[in-house]
């Protein structure tokens, strides 16, 4: 009986948890309380916590840290600390570039190898860089840079094989997109195991049931473009040509490939990077699960999605559950808080004057859950400002979140709140200034119904 209890609570927990959401292009406040900077990031697991390394890109491109964040479920992030920062001189100094950054794990060294893209302000360099650590999200020592087998080496990933091969992907300007074998510490390279002599970048290697699948980017510069793969039963020869995964046309849902994770034995998540050029910080990310069958690889649009990260089908997402928005102009204002005109948002107006000086506060009451649930709630909203507005978000009468809202222009986007509701219909959400910042214009919520 014990045993059969702890399935049963096992599974409400699944249940409770299923509708914990990635929002494809949303703000992610991570518990820092700014949004998640791991830009063109890899991903790794240990035992059963997610790390993701990537690019701060608070100042903009220049080189500030690569950071690493933790997660147990791919959708609520904490911040643990910068890998590395940047230094007074040399390859990590100011005004250098420092992309990309993979990590692997070498079990014959018991080290964490970190892999990144090193080059000058002119991307004159075009080599990569490589650091150790004892740790998969501790302080990391820089060993050296180097361009591979004295090959330009720019965007590049990072890809471990069952027998624990290590490889470097390596787009290479001069002559296209080579894999490479590394050393058996992972510190260098060795030998030369393919070259596409086609003009990809962004690359990044997945295999699923024996299949190796290539996926990268044709070069745009940070404008993206319809994303492509490849796919072989070897490393080394009978590579496919090349075509497009996402709907045609649609530039990869404006994301760039950085990542693509394995989840069970059939199934992988797309992870991409919506660059914002002129305000690179306001970059966003575009997560997605995508369908692969033998040589057929496709990835449809979501503007959010629940992960199943212990699928055994084809498919790493759960069911969407039922939604209800709820509208900022309908909701309770407090403070100075009014309706304000807003072309883009639902019925021409959203919550504004959100904060300030006269603490205008937002209350949305009756929001209903069909169960005591975790979930991620969508807050639409516009922020026309050039950084993040942030706002305090009280749900329930507990304590106040504060989540970021990166800038929008005079479009709509979303920021996520992972929050607990309360079967029923009497919860009560909360949104209002944090000091006397002004928070985003609110659009309306949009909460899952279980």
């Amino acid at each position: 009986m014990h045993f059969i209890r702890a399935v049963i609570l096992a599974a409400l927990s699944s249940l409770t948890e299923a509708s914990l959401q990635v929002v494809p292009g949303g703000t992610w406040t991570t518990s820092n309380n700014e949004h998640l900077q791991a830009h063109g990031a890899g991903l790794i697991k240990v035992n059963s916590t997610y790390y993701l390394v990537g690019e701060d890109k608070t100042g903009g491109s220049s080189f500030q840290n690569i950071n690493c964040y933790s997660s147990p479920d791919l959708v609520q992030w904490t911040y643990v600390g910068a890998l590395l920062s940047r230094t007074s001189s040399g390859d990590l100094g100011p005004n250098r570039v420092v992309e990309r950054p993979k990590v692997l794990f070498n079990a014959k060294t018991n080290k964490y190898v970190l892999y990144m893209h090193i080059d000058s302000s002119n991307y004159g360099d075009a080599k990569v860089g490589v650091a150790t650590g004892d740790s998969v999200c501790g302080k990391y020592t820089y060993v050296n840079s180097f361009r591979p087998m004295n090959h330009q080496s720019r965007d590049m990933g990072l890809f471990a094989d069952d027998d624990g091969a290590g490889y470097l992907l390596s787009e290479d300007r001069e002559n296209g997109l080579r894999i490479m074998r590394l050393s058996d510490d992972y510190l260098t390279v060795t030998t030369s195991t393919y070259l596409w002599k086609d003009s990809i970048e962004a690359p990044a290697l997945l295999k699923l049931n024996g299949r190796y699948y290539m996926f990268g980017s044709k070069l745009t510069g940070w404008d993206p473009n319809d994303n492509v793969y490849s796919t072989s039963t070897s490393l080394t020869s009978g590579w496919s040509a090349w075509k497009t995964f996402a709907d045609s046309g649609s530039k990869t849902y404006t994301s760039q490939t950085n990542y693509v994770l394995p989840v069970g034995s059939n199934a992988a998540i797309y992870f991409g990077d919506r660059w914002v050029s002129k305000n690179l910080m306001a970059s966003t990310y575009v997560w997605l699960p995508l369908t692969i069958s033998g040589t057929t690889v496709t990835m449809a649009n979501a503007e959010s999605w629940v992960p199943d990260l212990s699928s055994t089908s084809s498919s790493a997402s759960r069911t969407k559950p039922a939604e209800t928005a709820y509208e900022g102009e309908a909701a309770t204002y407090g403070g100075q808080a009014r309706d304000v005109s807003c072309g883009s948002c639902s019925g021409s107006k959203a919550a504004g004057y959100v904060g300030g000086p006269d603490k205008g506060s937002v209350t949305f009451k009756n929001v209903r859950s069909d169960a005591d649930a975790r979930t991620t709630v969508r807050i639409r909203y516009v922020n026309g400002d050039s950084s993040p507005r942030y706002a305090n978000v009280r749900v329930n009468g507990g304590a106040a979140q504060k989540l970021a809202f990166l800038p929008t222009g005079s479009s709509v986007s979303s920021s996520t709140l992972h929050v607990d509701l309360k079967a029923g219909s009497t919860n009560e959400v909360i949104v209002e200034g944090v000091g006397d910042g002004w928070g985003p214009d609110v659009d309306r919520l949009i909460v899952p119904v279980q």
